[in-house]
């Protein structure tokens, strides 16, 4: 548990501190967001306000969990993991991904960075990547950080993603890799469209994965295996990423709260949207993930709409997508809107947490009578 806070506390920290300072660096240079003309009228004046604040999120959780691991290899309790790496490794890659978007929108002054091909191809490379990588290093009890079966609170032993192996098998499991990493590193940046929303909404997520993740180390079917132990390789490590992905959020939504004085930019979301896909595949929660983070769903979705509408009927369902635009052109003010969607993530949040200890207590017969 005190590695679990330190990591929290250590992101937090490094993140309030480091954001102020690329806010300084970005400003100077005049290195400052570009706003789309067919967006919401109110959003123009953010024209110029620098962005890339990704950077200090990333820093933070970086610092906290080399912290931590360093940490724990000095007191002898452990160090990093396999689990953990990975997961960091995806995220990287996806901020990486961002910083490339982001750094041609700003040198180039256009609001449009990578073209969608560059842009699908490095998440197709790194979820390629993540998933050949995630079912290999077996534990010495043959656990690896992933599993091929879909998984809700715990794997689906009836449903294996990868009927059982071969070379098709492996395909088809790459194939659903690439499709629930680019759908969660997508829904993130699309839902990266108000003042702290993103920030705010990733932070109730990793909230409710550090408890998750701790309540899988503490009910490991590594230390007994009992009624409703968790098959999980490294939860403690899981754990101590997610806290720090926490901190790092809430540090940067100091800053980013309204009226932003930086944006995450696709160098946050993108690493964000990397790090909650990898949680819920190395946790084995896909699928709760979806509750967990409805509000993500939600602004996905709401583009996948409109655009199929639109292209079927030649008529909008919403009067802008994503989602959150929809109230703002109705004449809700942003920090309205941000607070209610805050309430949705927080609501969706408590409602997975809720199911996944009541699947433990089902599972083990505990009565809370």
């Amino acid at each position: 548990m005190t590695q679990i806070i330190i990591a929290g506390i250590v992101s937090f920290l490094v993140a309030i501190f480091t954001t102020p300072v690329l806010i300084r660096r970005f400003s100077a240079e005049g290195l400052g967001q570009e706003i789309r003309e067919d967006g919401p009228q109110s959003h123009l004046r953010k024209r110029g306000t620098p962005t890339m604040g990704g950077i200090a999120i990333i820093a933070g959780i970086v610092v906290a969990y080399a912290t931590v691991g360093i940490y724990g290899m000095v007191i002898g309790t452990g160090g990093f993991t396999v689990s953990g790496v990975l997961v960091l490794g995806l995220m990287l890659g996806m901020g990486a991904l961002g910083f490339a978007d982001d750094s041609i929108k700003l040198f180039k002054a256009r609001n449009l960075g990578l073209n969608k091909t560059a842009k699908l191809v490095g998440q197709l490379v790194l979820a390629i990547a993540f998933g050949l990588l995630i079912l290999q290093f077996p534990d010495d009890q043959g656990l690896t950080p992933g599993s091929t079966h879909l998984s809700f609170i715990r794997d689906i032993d009836t449903v294996d993603i990868a009927f059982g192996g071969g070379i098709i098998g492996i395909i088809v499991f790459l194939v659903f890799m690439v499709i629930l990493i680019a759908a969660w590193s997508n829904a993130v940046n699309l839902t990266d469209g108000l003042d702290g929303l993103a920030a705010g909404t990733t932070a109730f997520v990793m909230g409710a994965y550090s408890l998750i993740t701790f309540w899988q180390f503490r009910n490991s079917c590594e230390v007994a295996v009992e009624p409703g132990c968790y098959s999980v390789r490294d939860p403690l490590d899981l754990a101590i990423l997610a806290a720090a992905g926490l901190g790092g959020c809430l540090g940067f939504l100091w800053w980013n709260a309204a009226p932003a004085k930086i944006f995450m930019g696709d160098t946050g979301s993108l690493a964000l949207g990397g790090l909650v896909a990898g949680l819920s595949v190395a946790s084995r929660t896909e699928l709760l993930m979806i509750i967990i983070g409805a509000l993500f769903v939600i602004e996905a979705a709401s583009v996948v709409i409109q655009v199929i509408s639109f292209r079927t009927t030649g008529k909008r369902v919403f009067r802008m997508a994503p989602f959150h635009h929809h109230f703002e052109n109705g004449g809700w003010p942003e920090t309205t809107v941000v607070v209610r969607f805050w309430l949705i993530a927080a609501m969706a949040v408590m409602l997975g947490v809720c199911i996944f200890y009541a699947e433990w207590l089902t599972v083990t017969g505990v009565s809370l009578r």
